[in-house]
């Protein structure tokens, strides 16, 4: 079969690409190197038969909130495709129980932030009232193609409603630390502790440029769309795609793990090469979803690169490792406060200063001495993950370094080499276990199995997850929106012709709403 173009990994932007370019007509190739296709989007019964794991991307708030979404979201349907959802989208747990929780109900917040403290829920409400204004403008910047006349129109209407200087006052803003936009507006602790780890979310810190911008997105977002997971395991999700990209003519081979870019005379992609030496060709392009270190130095090795590329590249780095724990419980785990059950994403934290110092410590090679534990409950919202009457967790340690320099609370010794281990996985794992006990009556009684992942073992899954990185890379201002992947980085372009390059490493960065995907597809005729 001959193809129009061919696609170099499986995970969501790839997805989207190959169903979009097929709906046009081409004729698509996917190709992974791995037994399966989905990139961060894996389900199995990883702890014991009939419990029902995603073993690392669970929630999909950014995915049914993407114009990918809107522009699959029949064809997915017809295909199986369904989500589950929660009307109580987030919540915190301090250490002393106190709690806050986080609906998809406006007043409901307001009220809950206004019992908190005077003018907490006030200024919250307008909050979201100043970003649902500057919504078409914000999201057109987070996640629409930055170097297009649309784009640069799009700006000159904005300095032109605004005024120059009003318009340059909105992008100052923008850059706020979230730490900064909590404690000067909000005067409650459990506000900004119920905020504060969302940041970890965006591949950030607290003190991070633009986090808390990012910050009111995410809270906008929970409470308009949810964190919805997939009906029967995230597999379902990629078991549609795999349907409607074969129904449009596709094609998806695993286990081809592509070794080299093609190019022609003139230095065009043509095709690829796999390790086991066969070639296929690509009429119209190739289009890769890898690190950048992946795309430029593995399968374009054989040639060579601009200056800018290749200095661009030396500096290009990786971002705080991630950390994955699940367990298979024979109940419900049963939190002293009974609604937190119903949370679909309960973040475990001593509070925004406990962030910033687990996110600190992380950054430094440490092993956080309290990390900070996202607890996903998924069979709060989709009982058919666990046998009757039983229920899985899915815990997310977002402050994991990617080399272990020495362990913040001085119990468990460094290794030598600085690589995670087996043992430092498990006592580290039993580090988290112990602060999630603490909250839960006889949890430990209702474990029926452990499986941890570390940033290691992530990595081993999937290539592109650099040190344990499910970012594609550090998401400071300087490595992100005109300046990602590289600084001269236009869109998805690359000096190779009709060689095309998305994945979390590219704008508009990581995240499964598939936006690198679908701006390519978009933008090829």
């Amino acid at each position: 079969m001959a193809f129009d173009y061919v696609i170099v990994g499986s995970g969501i932007n790839a997805l989207v690409a190959a169903a979009l370019l097929g709906k046009k007509g081409k004729k698509v190739l996917v190709l992974e190197r791995n037994d399966r296709i989905g990139g961060c989007i894996r389900t199995e019964e990883i702890t014991a038969p009939g419990f029902i794991h995603d073993v690392m991307a669970t929630t999909f708030v950014l995915f049914i909130a993407s114009p990918a979404y809107a522009a699959l979201a029949g064809d997915l349907a017809a295909r199986g495709l369904e989500f589950a959802h929660s009307p109580l989208p987030t919540g915190v747990l301090l250490p002393d129980g106190r709690r806050q929780i986080f609906a998809m109900d406006r007043a409901r917040n307001i009220a809950a932030f206004e019992a908190l403290a005077a003018s907490d829920g006030a200024r919250y409400s307008a909050d979201m009232d100043r970003l649902g204004a500057d919504a078409p403008f914000l999201f057109s910047l987070l996640g629409g193609s930055l170097w297009s006349w649309g784009m640069l129109k799009n700006v000159a209407r904005e300095a032109w409603k605004r005024g120059p200087r009003g318009l340059a006052a909105f992008f100052g803003q923008a850059l706020l630390p979230a730490r900064a936009w909590l404690e000067q507006r909000y005067r409650s602790p459990l506000f900004h502790a119920l905020w504060a780890p969302w940041v970890l979310h965006c591949g950030l810190g607290p003190e991070s440029a633009y986090s808390g911008q990012m910050t009111k997105v995410i809270a906008f977002a929970l409470e308009a769309a949810g964190a919805p997971i997939v009906k029967g395991g995230a597999q379902k999700l990629l078991q549609a795609f795999e349907a409607l990209i074969k129904d449009n003519g596709g094609e998806i081979r695993t286990s081809a793990d592509v070794a080299a870019i093609l190019r022609d005379d003139a230095g065009a992609a043509r095709g690829v090469k796999l390790a086991d030496g066969a070639e296929i060709a690509a009429a119209q392009g190739v289009i890769c979803s890898v690190t950048p270190n992946q795309l430029y130095e593995r399968l374009l090795s054989d040639g060579p690169k601009p200056p800018e590329v290749a200095d661009a590249l030396a500096g290009y780095r990786y971002g705080k490792g991630n950390m994955q724990i699940h367990y298979a419980l024979k109940s419900a785990p049963q939190w002293r406060d009974p609604e937190l059950g119903k949370v679909a994403l309960l973040h475990l934290t001593p509070g925004l200063d406990g962030v910033s110092k687990a996110a600190n410590e992380a950054e430094r090679g440490m092993l956080p001495a309290e990390p900070t534990i996202c607890v996903g409950q998924p069979t709060a919202l989709d009982p058919s993950r666990a046998p009757e009457g039983a229920a899985i967790l899915w815990l997310q340690l977002p402050e994991a370094p990617r080399f272990i320099k020495g362990d913040a609370a001085g119990a468990i010794a460094a290794p030598t080499d600085g690589k995670w281990n087996a043992d430092i996985r498990e006592r580290f794992a039993d580090r988290v276990e112990a602060l999630l006990a603490h909250h839960i009556e006889g949890f430990r009684e209702t474990v029926i199995a452990r499986k941890a992942y570390s940033p290691a073992d992530l990595e081993a899954l999937n290539v592109n997850l650099v040190g344990g990185d499910p970012y594609g890379g550090y998401c400071g201002i300087d490595q992100f929106f005109l300046w990602r992947p590289l600084p001269g980085s236009i869109n998805h372009k690359t000096h190779v012709p009709r060689l095309h390059h998305i994945g979390a490493s590219t704008h508009p960065g990581p995240g499964l709403g598939g936006g690198s995907g679908f701006l390519v597809a978009q933008a090829l005729r």
